[in-house]
């Protein structure tokens, strides 16, 4: 049994998406990825986007996050309508704002765990001094102290999911976008993985939005976004995690 659900009053929305959609050939016979989607975010969500593959998850995913620009409608991050900005804007944007967990990792493979993440810092112009504090801090969070200096591969997958998992909250974004990032772990990686997101949700209240097949994620979520040919057909908020 699910309940439709409702926004809080309380909280503060993060992403707004306004009647978007994305259309591949337009001028022959046109496909809708995604179809005059309409849906909102708040702080703090702990949110799973589902659906058939097809369904334009990862589609609406990249829209959202930036790496692809929607053919109609407009998505305001922290009322910031990032479809009109440039592309060195948005790459900027994105920077500062969003953090990006991908199925396969993307760590450098070159760099240490430790440098995978301090990365980004780099790329913002952070300090030497808050750098350390913060890869610090964030690799107590995610249980890998000791694996700061490895190399990736030198890590099992559920370890290099987590620190990917800090290398996307180190520049403090304003929410992480994981697409499928539980779907290349084992049974346990994935139940530690899921627990640091739910903890760094919690004490971070940090938003996160996951684009999944795995019913491990669905079942930590407090809401679920089901796509089906690119159109919003349930937005539910599962009895057993209803707040």
């Amino acid at each position: 049994m699910h309940l439709e659900y409702k926004d809080m009053e309380n909280f503060k929305a993060v992403i707004d998406v306004h009647n978007v959609s994305k259309i591949y050939n337009p001028d022959t016979i046109p496909v809708y990825a995604i179809n005059n989607v309409h849906l909102h975010l708040n702080e703090g969500e702990f949110t799973a986007l589902v659906g058939p593959s097809g369904s334009g998850k990862t589609t609406l995913l990249n829209l959202i996050g930036g790496l692809d620009r929607p053919d109609e409608g407009n998505i305001f991050i922290d009322g910031e309508d990032i479809t009109k900005l440039s592309g060195g804007e948005l790459i900027d944007f994105r920077l500062k704002n969003i953090g990006f967990v991908f199925q396969s990792f993307n760590l450098i493979p070159v760099l240490t765990a430790k440098e995978n993440v301090e990365f980004i810092m780099l790329l913002q112009n952070i300090n030497k001094q808050e750098r350390l504090k913060r890869i610090n801090q964030l690799f107590k969070e995610i249980g890998l102290e000791d694996k700061q200096e490895s190399l990736p591969s030198q890590l099992s997958g559920g370890q290099q999911q987590r620190v990917a998992v800090a290398r996307a909250l180190a520049s403090k974004p304003k929410f992480i976008l994981a697409d499928e990032p539980t779907a290349n772990l084992d049974s346990k990686s994935a139940t530690n993985l899921l627990d640091v997101m739910e903890l760094l949700n919690k004490e971070e209240n940090m938003t996160f939005l996951f684009s999944t097949h795995d019913q491990r994620v669905i079942d930590r979520a407090r809401r679920v976004i089901t796509l089906v040919d690119g159109r919003v057909e349930a937005d539910t908020a599962p009895v057993s995690n209803k707040h």
